[in-house]
């Protein structure tokens, strides 16, 4: 077996010796050993020649045959969010309404009365109509005013001390970008879409910067567990429609306090509310964060909602119960002709531009964005439309011709209640056949990366990529001997096992910008690795989501797992 070595032979700092070690997951040469010093990949070779680096000192770990990959990344994530939920009132790992209300209940023991109670991660589908009440909460929670978003964070659960904190009755209008749940009679029932949950998390007390600081902590430390040593942040900036907290400080903190273990890219918030003017304050922005681990160069641009509140922007109407069309096509939050001028304006001052998108409409406005642009400014941004739920067939051949990564989040791509309760029913036959065309992009010649959009769901990539082969969820994820766990969704759009897992590695370090040094390992490149317990490569694909991660190293230190 050859090597792969630079030109010195330095002691090494960290050794991995007798596995199988791949510099991409695509690669077709193996290798027994890899070496580390500097926190870079400084050897890969066999047993016998990376023994040759080993000194006093030397951290040497026995990989018994295991697999060895390139870390993970994640190209759409909330982690201060998900961190942050994970210490309140989390409700993402259970299903079902009574799990929920159980949940509540342990969480407001002690609260005193009138304590805000927050937290999140429902799942619309638990809930006739996908709308959850204040009726359920209230005989719970007393007097305390709740805010839960769902999963998705599109929409947000209220009691009605909640309710009315904010002044909400009958009489409130729904806002522009949202929608009230209401009775026969007008009156809230408690659920609130899109930008009427501002008129809630408006009133939330802001969370302390200690509190922002141990949810990023808590959130590294996850997504270290899952292989994950890189990402891009979606929303790194003040969304009041979304009850979202502005991280951009807490990140800066821990970069700075040197706890930031992560290689992290900021993508600014664009307020919808507002025009062009605020370019200058992002520009601040990405100055003051120009370079070390946190970079904030990438803007969020949020140009629609989501396909189950029937806030995606579509180019036809939505189905109604009757299978008619209902003459509701969805939502743009932003004028086509702002999202162009500002996508214009962001790429000429070379930030990156990172796209909300989920209904058809949505994604041809962000295209059309696009190509109004220089070609070099294309190629140079590496602007990526995230979500992809709905890509009508003429636009598919667009993404290649325009540079625009095809940013997928996987996990979603699979027969579940809310796809098949929530979506297929309102879009009908046809389009529910446009659903996440992985496959198609990357046959077309579509960049592609993945991320989880955590906590909206999962952050563990094993999962996400289990469906991207086998279009339908893990035993562990799902619920087995259900239609989730069994029937493959639109199997013709799933993706081989190499370029899955490479688009939650090298696709993600493509759209950071970080190419030259992560999603692959070789010599020079930072030493960011995954070791699994099993060979992801020698089992069945449905075993993909049986599988974990014994060990995660980011620039050479460990920060998951032991021997």
């Amino acid at each position: 077996m050859s090597s792969d070595r630079p030109g010195t032979d330095a002691p090494a700092t960290l050794v991995f010796l007798s596995g199988k070690i791949l510099s991409s997951a695509s690669s077709s040469r193996a290798y027994e050993a890899l070496a580390v010093s500097g926190g870079v990949v400084s050897s890969l070779g066999s047993d016998e020649e990376i023994r040759e680096l080993v000194r006093p000192g030397t951290r040497v770990v026995d990989l018994r045959g295991r697999l060895v990959l390139p870390a993970f990344g994640d190209a759409h994530i909330h982690a201060v969010s998900g961190g942050l939920e994970s210490l309140q009132c989390d409700l993402s790992r259970m299903r079902g309404r009574a799990a929920y209300l159980e949940r509540v209940a342990s969480y407001v023991e002690g609260l005193a009365p009138g304590t805000w109670v927050l937290g999140g991660g429902w799942s619309m589908e638990s809930f006739p109509g996908g709308t959850p009440t204040a009726a359920d909460l209230d005989p719970i929670v007393g007097t305390r005013p709740v805010f839960l978003p769902n999963r998705d964070h599109h929409s947000a659960w209220v009691s009605t001390a909640a309710l009315e904190r904010a002044g909400i009755d009958a009489r409130t209008p729904d806002p522009d970008d949202g929608r009230i749940e209401r009775a026969a009679d007008g009156s809230p029932t408690g659920a609130l879409h899109e930008g009427a949950m501002g008129l809630v998390s408006a009133l939330l007390p802001p969370v302390a910067q200690d509190d922002l600081d141990r949810a990023l902590l808590e959130a590294q430390r996850r997504l270290h567990a899952f292989g994950i040593t890189h990402f891009q942040d979606a929303a790194v900036g003040v969304a009041d429609e979304l009850g979202v907290e502005d991280t951009y400080g807490t990140y800066r903190r821990a970069a700075e306090a040197g706890t930031l273990t992560a290689s992290v890219v900021g993508a600014l918030w664009w307020d919808r509310h507002r025009g062009l003017e605020q370019i200058d304050e992002i520009l601040t922005r990405r100055e003051a964060a120009s370079a070390g681990p946190f970079r904030a160069t990438s803007v969020k641009i949020m140009v629609d909602g989501v396909c189950e509140t029937f806030t995606a922007a579509m180019t036809n109407p939505y189905l109604g119960a009757d299978g008619r069309p209902s003459g509701h096509s969805g939502s743009l939050f932003i004028d086509p002709e702002m999202v162009r001028a500002a996508v214009v304006e962001l790429a000429r001052a070379g930030f990156q531009v990172h796209f909300h998108a989920i209904g058809d409409r949505a994604v041809t406005v962000a295209l059309d964005a696009l190509e109004a642009l220089p070609a070099g400014e294309r190629a140079s941004g590496r602007h990526h439309l995230a979500h992809l739920q709905f890509i009508r067939p003429d636009d598919l051949p667009r993404f290649s011709a325009l540079g625009a990564i095809a940013n997928f989040q996987p996990l979603w791509a699979c027969h579940e209640p809310q796809m098949d309760e929530l979506t297929i029913p309102f879009v009908g036959p046809e389009r529910a056949g446009w659903q996440y065309s992985i496959g198609s992009l990357s046959r077309l010649g579509a960049r592609v990366a993945f991320g989880s959009d955590w906590p909206v769901s999962t952050p563990d990539p094993l999962q996400e990529v289990h469906v991207a082969v086998n279009r339908r969820l893990s035993a562990r994820e799902g619920r087995p001997g259900t239609r989730e766990c069994t029937d493959p969704f639109l199997a013709e759009e799933g993706l081989p096992l190499a370029p899955a897992l490479e688009a939650f590695s090298a696709g993600v370090a493509y759209v950071n910008h970080a190419e030259d040094r992560l999603g692959a390992l070789r010599p020079g490149m930072s030493a960011d690795l995954v070791v699994f317990d099993e060979d992801l490569f020698a089992i069945p694909a449905t075993q993909i989501g049986a599988t974990s991660v014994a060990m995660t190293v980011a620039g050479g230190k460990v920060v998951y797992g032991d021997e």
